[in-house]
C-alpha cells in the first residue's frame, strides 16, 4: 500500500506471480551495468590496480616539484636505510626532483604496460623497488610507535604514512609477476 495514494502498489511480472520478479530486475540492473562496463572481464582487476598505480605515481610525482614537499619528506628520506645517501649526493632540493623525475617514469611505463608488457614490466620493477625503499624506511623511523600505547604496534608520527607503501609494493609485485607470466606465455616460454 502507497501511503501517499492509499492504492496498492504490485511488483509483479509476467515471470512472477509471487512480487519477486520486479525485485530481481532492480537487483540484476547493477550487476547487467557492471558486466557492460568490463567488470566480469578476468583482467578487469588487473588493469584496475595498473591504472591506480599509474594515477598515484603521476599526482605524488607531481608533489616532488614544490618547496613544500622537501621539506615534508625529510624525516623519511633521512631514516630510510635505502635512501639516505640521496641527500649527501643531490641535495634535498635535488633528492626531491629525483625522486618526481623517478615516480614519473615508473608512472609512464605503467601507463604505457596497456600495449606494451615489456614497458609494463620495467614500470612494475621500478615501482617494486620505490615502495621497497619506502616500506624499509618504518621500522626506522624514530619516536615511530607511541610508547604511551605500548609501542610497536601503536604507530604515531610519521610511521602512518608510509604504511600505505605496503600494499603499494603487493600490488607493485602482482602487476609485475602478471606482466611476466603474459610475456613469458606469448614467447612459448611460460607455463
Amino acid at each position: 500500500m502507497n501511503p501517499l495514494t492509499d492504492k496498492t502498489v504490485s511488483f509483479t511480472t509476467a515471470s512472477s506471480t509471487d512480487g519477486r520478479g520486479a525485485d530481481r530486475d532492480l537487483m540484476n540492473l547493477p550487476v547487467r551495468a557492471l558486466i557492460k562496463l568490463g567488470v566480469r572481464n578476468e583482467d578487469f582487476g588487473y588493469h584496475l590496480l595498473r591504472a591506480s598505480m599509474v594515477i598515484i605515481f603521476f599526482f605524488f610525482g607531481y608533489q616532488k616539484w614544490f618547496q613544500y614537499e622537501v621539506e615534508r619528506l625529510i624525516p623519511y628520506i633521512s631514516n630510510g636505510p635505502l635512501i639516505f645517501w640521496l641527500y649527501p649526493l643531490l641535495g634535498m632540493r635535488g633528492t626531491t626532483w629525483f625522486l618526481g623525475v623517478s615516480e614519473w617514469t615508473f608512472g609512464t611505463l605503467l601507463l604505457l604496460g596497456f600495449w606494451n608488457r615489456k614497458l609494463g614490466i620495467l614500470g612494475a620493477l621500478g615501482s617494486s623497488a620505490t615502495f621497497i625503499a619506502t616500506v624499509t624506511i618504518i621500522p626506522f623511523m624514530p619516536d615511530g610507535w607511541d610508547a604511551a600505547a605500548g609501542g610497536f604496534p601503536a604507530m604515531t608520527g610519521n610511521v602512518p604514512f608510509p604504511m600505505k607503501d605496503v600494499v603499494l609494493l603487493a600490488t607493485s609485485l602482482y602487476l609485475l609477476t602478471q606482466d611476466l607470466r603474459g610475456e613469458l606465455r606469448s614467447t612459448g616460454t611460460g607455463e
